[in-house]
Parts: structure tokens; C-alpha cells; sequence
């Protein structure tokens, strides 16, 4: 029988609509803990879900028969569902359309993971909008500003 191997890490990245409400402060550890299952869930293995308010990083390996589309959509599909369950506050809560996925060599993870760690501090002197086209920028990606940022 033919076995695959395989090891890829992700950093994934969204955000919350800008219409909607951010995450609270006090709700952001279980709203992480939730997408940390739900990768786990799509037979992928989490490292690390953090973030602050408005958007969220993952650290995670792909599972071997797992797309990265499928697995973003079951993120954001299921958390969706589940944090307009948790107040009122969420009743118009929605994530952004769009994401970004970066693969993530194995000599960084571990500088990866403590990046995402420590998202509440960072973001003390960057935006998320700067650290975003920082990454896109690293990544040589070409966006149009116009379509980043919009629901």
C-alpha cells in the first residue's frame, strides 16, 4: 500500500466584515479555542489559533487530503455560525470573504508560532492593514488595494 507523506504548515489569515462587531476581548480565547477544533475537525492539526478583535492568524498543518479553501471555509462557515450563537452582541457577525494562506517552512515555525502568539502587542504599533500588505508584500503577491480590505 502507498503511503503519503507529507508536512505542510500554514498561516492563515481573515478578518471580520467591517460592518459587523469585533471579537470581544473576553470572548477571544474560546472564539480561538472553537476554529483550533474546527481545523482538527477537518483532519488538519492545529498549532495555533490567535488574533485580536478583528482578524484572526492560524498556525496549522494540512491535512494530506484537505484543500486550503475547504478547510478556510469550514473556519469561517461553522465559527460564524457559532460565535452569533454566544450573545447578542454577534447577531451580525461575519468574516470577510477573502483570506490570505502563506506556507510556512519548518525553520520558522516556530518564530511563526510566537509571531501569532503575539498578536496583541504587535498590533500596539502596526495595523492590521499594514501587517497584512507586509505579508503580501513578503510573499510576492500582487492585490489591488481597492478589493483587499472590502467585504
Amino acid at each position: 500500500m502507498a503511503q503519503s507523506l507529507c508536512r505542510i504548515y500554514l498561516h492563515i489569515i481573515f478578518h471580520i466584515k467591517t460592518s459587523g462587531p469585533s471579537i470581544l476581548d473576553d470572548d477571544l480565547k474560546r472564539v480561538h479555542a472553537y476554529i483550533g477544533q474546527l481545523i482538527n475537525d477537518a483532519h488538519c492539526t492545529n498549532r495555533w489559533v490567535g488574533g485580536i478583535g478583528d482578524h484572526v492568524h492560524v498556525l496549522c498543518l494540512l491535512g494530506r487530503d484537505t484543500t486550503i479553501s475547504h478547510l478556510v471555509e469550514e473556519m469561517k462557515r461553522n465559527s460564524s455560525r457559532w460565535i452569533k450563537s454566544i450573545s447578542p452582541h454577534y447577531t451580525h457577525f461575519a468574516w470577510q470573504g477573502g483570506y490570505a494562506a502563506f506556507s510556512v517552512s519548518q525553520s520558522v515555525v516556530d518564530k511563526t508560532l510566537e509571531y501569532i502568539k503575539n498578536q496583541a502587542e504587535h498590533h500596539k504599533k502596526t495595523s492590521f492593514e499594514d501587517e497584512y500588505r507586509q505579508f503580501l508584500k513578503l510573499y510576492n503577491i500582487e492585490y489591488d488595494d481597492r478589493y483587499v480590505f472590502t467585504d
